[in-house]
């Protein structure tokens, strides 16, 4: 099984699919671990494609996030993708929250990378996270509710997951029918 999740910044990707990873007992693949490097500085496309590739060759996984240009490399064998869409306000509320955490605790946010939110880089910085939500979530679900419809993605099981109770509705099942089938969900 094969599972990308995706959704805005805030809405909770990382910890739905850390959760699935888990229930499904599947490799977490985090995108953003495999791009960012120290002083905020992103890998260069090839760099990152070969990682999302070499991270990608085992035969189950769930991976956490977007970076649309890299669809090529992450989409080509993929079972299904889960987006998490949840409403503008309880996504912005949630990236907000998750940013004062981070940026309250100083928290290394990948290993070796040594980048930190900050307060001034969360709510001031023209790179900031909580723009970045603002500025993305109407594109966001714009470009996946056409991916669900796009003939070049028809390979792929779509699952849209509109409020927490779909969410744990979803998990719910996936765990039923892991556990009466003995076999990989789908």
């Amino acid at each position: 099984m094969k599972i990308n999740v995706v959704g805005t910044s805030g809405v909770g990707k990382s910890t739905l699919a850390q959760r699935l990873a888990t229930a499904l007992s599947l490799p977490y693949i985090e995108l953003d671990r495999l791009y960012w490097r120290p002083q905020w500085q992103g890998a260069p496309d090839d760099v990152f494609f070969a990682n999302i590739a070499q991270a990608t060759a085992a035969p189950g996984w769930v991976l956490d996030g977007n970076y649309n240009r890299s669809r090529a490399v992450k989409w080509r064998d993929i079972d299904v993708v889960v987006w998490v869409d949840y409403g503008f306000c309880q996504t912005l509320y949630q990236a907000v929250g998750r940013a004062v955490k981070r940026a309250w605790r100083h928290q290394e946010l990948w290993p070796g990378t040594g980048n930190c939110e900050s307060f001034r880089r969360s709510f001031l910085h023209r790179e900031s996270i909580i723009w970045w939500t603002i500025k993305t979530w109407r594109a966001n679900r714009r470009r996946y509710l056409a991916d669900m419809h796009n003939p070049q993605y028809r390979h792929i099981r779509f699952v849209r997951l509109r409020n927490r109770q779909q969410t744990e509705a979803f998990i719910a099942e996936l765990v039923r029918s892991q556990i009466s089938s003995n076999a990989p969900y789908i």
